[in-house]
């Protein structure tokens, strides 16, 4: 799908039908004859808006002669069969020697809807340098807050887990731990990408827009140093309740066993009188009442010093 946005003079963005000096070009994922189209108005590579379209493309910062690529990673979240997991994907921002700003990414992305709602404060498409900044700044911030939720989910899984103990949350926790380690990774990808503007040099840098990009950075690495707290938290907890598991699995043998020992004795005493060899209370009246007695005593003995030994 391909959008084209304009700030008018009256500082409100508005759609447009055709590319204009000082445009926000937006691709979510596009066709083939659109990435056609923008290649040839632009003088863009193919081939950099297609790599967009990978989801394992990594974060960089890549220069041409009449453009600049930035991508960077942007979390959002999958649904799937009543769960919901994080994952990231991949985000251009193409910014063109001719004043325009192209970006590419494979689904609607919630950072940029507030952009498209209006509701960035100081945004405007044609002052590239901070639209720029002002993305990375939303993305950052979008990590934290997806951040926090895991921590919320993870919490809410636990106590679950102190009632059911069942593999249906342990797998719960285990999709959250997979997305903190797609999240560290990204952050640090990003990190990288954050480091390098400084340097490019076909992006204007304005003093007034340094103090965003600081912003940008110290969020970026907030939500690393979160990351890797909640991930080695998660962690701890799931080695944790694997041992809960293990431990009470442990207890359960234990008391199964314990109840077969018990068990099994009236049965070898009955197999004992069923044998045809002479025993006590062969010929007795009573015969079958003592043994039946004396088997539940000798059980009863055995399972009250097993008792007492806390064998189950």
């Amino acid at each position: 799908m391909l959008t084209i946005y304009k700030t008018k003079e009256n500082n409100t963005l508005e759609k447009v039908n055709d590319i204009q000096e000082g445009a926000w070009i937006n691709l979510v994922k596009p066709t083939l004859e659109e990435i056609e189209f923008i290649s040839q108005e632009l003088n863009i590579d193919e081939n950099d808006i297609k790599s967009v379209l990978d989801a394992e493309e990594t974060a960089r910062i890549e220069t041409e002669d009449h453009y600049t690529l930035i991508i960077v990673d942007v979390p959002t979240i999958e649904r799937e069969e009543n769960s919901e997991y994080f994952i990231t994907i991949p985000l251009a921002i193409i910014v063109t020697t001719q004043n325009h700003i192209i970006t590419v990414s494979l689904k609607e992305l919630k950072i940029l809807d507030y952009f498209i709602e209006n509701k960035v404060k100081g945004f405007f498409t044609y002052k590239k340098t901070r639209f720029i900044y002002q993305i990375l700044f939303k993305n950052a911030t979008l990590f934290l807050q997806y951040l926090r939720l895991i921590d919320r989910q993870s919490g809410r899984i636990e106590k679950e887990l102190h009632k059911s103990l069942k593999n249906k949350e342990l797998i719960q926790l285990l999709d959250l731990e997979k997305s903190l380690v797609f999240f560290s990774t990204s952050l640090r990808s990003n990190e990288v990408v954050l480091d390098k503007l400084h340097r490019v040099e076909h992006i204007k840098h304005y003093p007034d827009d340094e103090d965003l990009l600081e912003d940008v950075i110290i969020e970026n690495k907030q939500a690393i140093e979160m990351a890797n707290i909640y991930s080695g938290i998660l962690s701890g907890m799931m080695d944790a309740f694997a041992s809960v598991i293990s431990n009470n699995l442990n207890m359960v043998m234990k008391t199964l066993t314990s109840i077969t020992i018990v068990l099994a004795i009236p049965t070898l005493i009955a197999s004992l009188f069923g044998m045809n060899v002479p025993l006590p209370f062969k010929n007795s009246d009573l015969g079958l009442l003592i043994i039946v007695v004396l088997s539940f005593a000798v059980s009863l003995i055995v399972a009250i010093f097993m008792r007492k030994k806390n064998l189950f």
